[in-house]
Formats: C-alpha cells, structure tokens, sequence
C-alpha cells in the first residue's frame, strides 16, 4: 500500500498540469501497466512517482511515455544519468573518489567507472533530464536535473518541482528558508551542486 502522503504529494503535482494549456494529459497508468513497465525496465517507481503517474500519464515532447513509448527510446532515458557521467570520465577527467586510483588508460577508466556505476541507484526520468530516484516505499525526493554530473535541485520534491518547471502554482521561493532540499540518493547525492 502507498503512503498517504506519498499519494497526496503525487496527486498534487499532477492536479495543475491537468489545467496547462501546453501539458496534455492521458489518463493514469493502470495497475498493471505499472507492473509491464516495472517488470520490463527492472525497476519500481517511488509511491509520489506513482502516484503522480496514476493520476494523469503526461505526454509530449519531453516526457517519457510509459504507456506506448519506444521501448529502446526509453531504455535511453532511463541510461541517461550513468551515461552522462561516463562521459565525463571519458572527456572532462571526472573520477570519484571512492572508485580508488584512476586508471592512466581512459579505455580502462571507463571500464572501472562502468563497473562502479552499475550499482548506483537507478534514476527514473520524470520529464526532459529531472530525474528521481526508483524505490517502491520511498517518496519525498527532490528532482534533479541532470547533464553529465552537472546535477542540482529542481523541486524539493515532486510537486514543487512541477510549480516550478511549469508554473502550474506558486512553487517555493528559493530564497526562502523553506527551499532546503536534501539529496537522498547515495552516489547521486554526492555530485549536486
């Protein structure tokens, strides 16, 4: 069962997307629609993700359809955030440091940051590249935007991030005291910014 306030949170961020001229709306995923993508991606998505998703399944340029979409387009999607940071190894000299000494061979670099990388938590694209993380029973993350490991905060959490990506509601000022999100991620956490 989900979590009310993971519902709600959800819920709420779909709600003034409804009302978006430029925001279309398909119905929610069903049950077993999320166990087809689930199942198929090897993932499960945070109860606010969900949520969000059962209320309304956004669709259009920029978000990734769940329900219809190319599976390889949204197998791309999903290899975004490890690709990006790949990249970097490979071109911008990016090493973290808890992958031990860098390998002097780039070919051999990416092979050890592949390796490591393959055990980071798994991010789930929410629209264009804001990310959050998988993890049925979690909810309340922050999204990130992500480019290579370019990554910062996009939303406290799910609803606010769409107040503020869409304007759809006054989202939090991020002068305020109240914007303080907190990366909850392990690895991913580490390179915002």
């Amino acid at each position: 069962m989900i979590n009310s306030e993971a519902v709600f949170i959800g819920a709420e961020a779909a709600r003034p997307l409804a009302e978006q001229r430029h925001v279309e709306l398909e119905p929610g995923l069903t049950a077993a629609e999320f166990d087809r993508v689930e199942g198929r991606f090897g993932f499960e998505f945070a109860d606010d993700h969900r949520a969000f998703l059962s209320a309304g399944l956004p669709i259009g340029k920029g978000w990734p359809d769940w329900r219809d979409g190319e599976v390889d387009h949204l197998r791309d999607r999903l290899a975004w955030p490890v690709k990006g940071v790949l990249f970097d190894v490979e071109h911008n000299a990016f090493w973290h440091d808890e992958w031990g000494a860098q390998p002097a061979d780039r070919g051999e670099a990416l092979v050890v940051a592949g390796e490591r990388l393959a055990s980071v938590p798994q991010m789930i694209p929410v629209y264009s590249h804001r990310y959050l993380p998988a993890g049925r029973g979690t909810f309340g993350h922050p999204v990130l935007s992500m480019y290579q490991t370019d990554i910062i905060f996009y939303g406290v959490d799910l609803m606010d991030y769409v107040r503020q990506e869409f304007g759809a509601g006054e989202g939090l000022d991020r002068r305020e005291l109240r914007w303080q999100p907190h990366a909850t991620v392990a690895f991913w956490r580490e390179l915002v910014g």
